[in-house]
């Protein structure tokens, strides 16, 4: 009946060891390769619950039999982490020249930006074949499992969203809506820094959550709300700067990467690499 408890079990996301564990068993029936390591993909999904990762197999195992192997190997593994995670490719689906150049410059700002912040992730692999609602990504490889963020790393990961729009304006000389997911989730961080995570030091250290867990704006009056859109505007515009400042810097990088991207479409981590060795 209804009420009857008052307990609640919270079930967060798998840790590396878990995650190895749950891919051990969903591999016992699966012929894997030699090269395939299951502390490795389990390093690389960190956030994949235990249905994603049994996902991942499971397309892993339809692509090595389209490929004619016999056995599921790392490749297979990596193609089917990227399905699980951004939707299967849509390679009929037919674009200009000048779009391709403009999805080639945004993903290869997204990762230049990412390369030279401190705080994130390695990219994994660049991408303008479309999947899902996306018309290109950039993946990046987790190095570790994390249950927080600091102050810097939020501004750093705003900074990198930006890299895209940041890079279509800096060299195509205009704008476009495909950076309309990356501005809704860097306004999302900026106004959780400051209304939830109290990260402001003009607003201060103050939560707006209510009870219920919404943001309450209204009890703290007209001019707070004033004064939290303009911080959030701040977080955006310094972002926005930082990765312009970056790019510039690195612009003929820009220009090698987005290049590469226009002839063969994607760009794994070792060629990635090579265009800063």
């Amino acid at each position: 009946r209804a009420g009857r408890f008052d307990r609640q079990i919270v079930v967060g996301a798998p840790d590396v060891k878990a995650r190895e564990q749950i891919l051990e068993v969903h591999s016992r029936k699966k012929k894997l390769a030699e090269d395939v390591d299951l502390r490795v993909i389990a390093k690389n999904t960190s956030g994949f619950a235990g249905a994603d990762l049994e996902n991942v197999l499971n397309e892993a195992a339809l692509l090595a039999a389209r490929r004619n192997y016999k056995e599921i190997g790392m490749k297979e593994i990596e193609d089917a982490m990227v399905k699980v995670t951004m939707g299967p490719e849509k390679k009929t689906r037919v674009r200009s020249e000048k779009e391709n150049r403009l999805v080639s410059y945004h993903e290869a700002g997204h990762a230049v930006v990412s390369h030279y912040l401190e705080t994130q992730d390695p990219v994994h692999q660049i991408s303008i074949v479309p999947r899902g609602m996306a018309g290109g990504y950039t993946m990046y490889r987790p190095t570790e499992d994390k249950n927080f963020m600091s102050k810097t790393e939020m501004e750093e990961n705003i900074v990198s969203l930006l890299g895209g729009r940041v890079a279509e304006a800096l060299i195509l000389n205009d704008i476009s809506t495909g950076a309309s997911n990356d501005l809704e989730v860097a306004t999302q961080i900026a106004r959780d820094m400051i209304t939830v995570y109290g990260m402001s030091d003009s607003i201060g250290t103050i939560s707006f959550k209510d009870s219920d867990g919404q943001i309450n704006y209204q009890m703290f009056g007209e001019e707070m709300q004033d004064a939290i859109g303009k911080e959030v505007k701040r977080l955006i515009d310094t972002a926005y700067n930082d990765a312009q400042e970056i790019l510039r810097q690195n612009v003929e990088t820009l220009h090698a990467i987005a290049k590469v991207l226009i002839t063969k479409e994607k760009i794994n981590e070792e060629e990635f690499n090579k265009f800063f060795a």
